[in-house]
């Protein structure tokens, strides 16, 4: 008989991941329809990670946290696929390679084929191994979709400035004053700047670009 403690299988993790493009949207918009998704499929999610980044990038920061915390079966849980991905062809093959090399598995509320992946069992069934194979079809498919609505969104708003710079209308991109005010307020009180972001509802990149327009304001003074 073995004095060896038992081994217990660690059930995969839903880890949440919400995104939004610009500082003026609520990342957080979709946190209460996924938290209803994975209550009504009997899980809870150990973490959300929410960020402000375009999904043009692939090296984002929170993305990038959520795939470093993940183990081999967990599930990404998002809202759409193109919170996930707006990404050019190459960009998103290296992202599906990364997740699918640590065994995670993507479901998204847009995606009702992968939604019994919730399910930790279903995987290592026939019905599993069909779901999956269909999923990556679906879920090149919906990336290259979401890219192409991306691409069409920029040569639309490429030609709306043209035609006003072009009739003199153009003045540019207005900046967000009030989150510049809230920003630079708690700059000045020497908070860091991560959590600044935090506190202000936007991206670190945001931050340090208010901080180094405070840090000429003091100069220049």
């Amino acid at each position: 008989m073995s004095d060896s403690p038992p081994k217990f299988a660690l059930l995969p993790m839903v880890r949440a991941y919400l995104r939004a493009s610009t500082d003026q949207q609520d990342a957080l918009r979709a946190k209460g329809a996924l938290l209803a998704f994975a209550e009504s499929h009997g899980q809870r999610i150990v973490s959300f990670y929410p960020e402000n980044e375009s999904g043009t990038k692939l090296k984002r920061p929170e993305l990038m946290r959520l795939l470093d915390d993940s183990q081999p079966g967990d599930v990404i849980l998002c809202e759409q696929i193109d919170r996930l991905s707006r990404l050019n062809k190459e960009d998103w093959e290296s992202l599906r390679g990364i997740i699918k090399s640590k065994g995670l598995h993507i479901v998204s509320l847009d995606l009702p084929t992968s939604h019994p992946l919730m399910d930790p069992q279903v995987e290592t069934t026939f019905t599993g191994w069909m779901l999956s194979a269909m999923n990556d079809l679906l879920l090149d498919m919906l990336a290259a979709i979401a890219r192409k609505d991306y691409e069409d969104r920029v040569r639309r708003s490429k030609e709306g400035i043209d035609k006003a710079r072009d009739e003199g209308k153009y003045k540019g991109r207005v900046p967000n004053q009030a989150l510049h005010a809230r920003v630079k307020a708690c700059l000045k009180t020497g908070m860091a700047i991560r959590k600044v972001a935090e506190v202000c509802g936007c991206s670190k990149t945001t931050v340090q670009k208010i901080k180094a327009d405070l840090d000429k304001e003091h100069l220049a003074a």
